[in-house]
């Protein structure tokens, strides 16, 4: 794990408010900026692929999205895609202006909710060096018949008026109602797919991440089913790596496989397991072929850039 020495608290502007992240400096040019997906937080999310990116020589940005963890913005626990995507473009901006990075060696890594929003930033940044989305949710649409099979009648009856009720709620500027992002079947939640309790062990098995809120506003329930952002796969232009967990019952293989096959220069990293494999049991060859990916995109940009004339 990343001691203080290794890295730095910073915030940058984002919308009205701020984002917190913790940035490592690097020595190559390049830049990853990370984040994880739905109520988890920067170091869950991030805490050790950053540390390996970084030891490859890659400055880090990994951040909370506004409304989560240290960042700033009110009600808390809410998830807007509009602006959480805004919050990567915030995130571009501030790495591209660090004396470390060169602007054209900036990457982008997200994690299940966070990968999916990424293609969609991805397709507005052709200047990216490169994009890994691992374990996207790549396709509400696709997915939603998905996580009802995993809820029990009852539950899903109890989910749906609870995300009403936030949603009218919020609407007339009342405290958000809040669910767990995960429970078994039967339970109240956001998720109850057959790996959606993987995450405990996976992200935070030493039990380190004592601020972690693991709970979501409800009217997430009645978003989710129309985020698409794997429509747009087709717009990105730099290298994409999609990391597939072949056993995923949340965000599902065929939804990445789709983008993948849609995207220009898109790459497949197929791993053994359900939806948190890059943490668990796949974790090294995950990170391994991550660092690969980014290495070889750096160079290329490097290349690039010298064919131009630039230093």
């Amino acid at each position: 794990m990343p001691t203080s020495g290794q890295r730095e608290k910073v915030r940058f502007a984002s919308g009205d408010s701020s984002c917190a992240a913790w940035y490592y400096p690097g020595t190559n040019g390049g830049c990853v900026i990370m984040a994880g997906g739905t109520a988890v937080t920067k170091e869950p999310a991030s805490d050790r692929f950053a540390a390996r990116f970084n030891d490859a020589g890659f400055a880090v940005l990994a951040f909370d999205h506004r409304h989560f963890g240290e960042s700033g913005g009110t009600p808390r626990q809410v998830v807007r895609f509009a602006e959480q995507r805004a919050d990567w473009q915030a995130a571009i901006d501030f790495a591209a202006g660090l004396s470390d990075v060169d602007p054209g060696g900036i990457s982008l890594w997200g994690f299940s909710l966070g990968g999916g929003h990424i293609l969609r930033v991805a397709a507005d940044h052709p200047g990216l060096a490169s994009v890994i989305a691992q374990s996207p949710v790549v396709d509400g649409r696709a997915l939603a018949p998905n996580a009802l099979r995993a809820m029990t009648p009852v539950a899903l009856l109890r989910l749906t008026g609870r995300a009403v009720a936030d949603a009218l709620g919020g609407l007339l500027g009342r405290p958000p109602l809040l669910i767990p992002t995960a429970g078994v079947r039967g339970d109240v939640a956001s998720l109850t797919t057959p790996d959606a309790m993987d995450g405990d062990r996976a992200l935070d098995p030493e039990h380190r991440y004592g601020d972690w809120e693991q709970t979501v506003a409800a009217r997430i329930a009645l978003q989710m089913g129309g985020y698409r952002p794997g429509l747009h796969a087709s717009r990105i232009r730099c290298p994409l790596l999609l990391v597939v967990c072949d056993q995923d019952r949340s965000a599902l293989p065929g939804p990445a496989l789709e983008a993948a096959r849609k995207a220009p220069h898109a790459e497949v990293l197929h791993l053994e397991g359900r939806h948190y494999a890059p943490f668990l049991e796949a974790h090294e060859e995950a990170v391994e072929a991550e660092v690969a990916f980014l290495r070889k995109h750096l160079a290329a940009t490097d290349v690039v850039r010298e064919g131009r004339g630039r230093p």
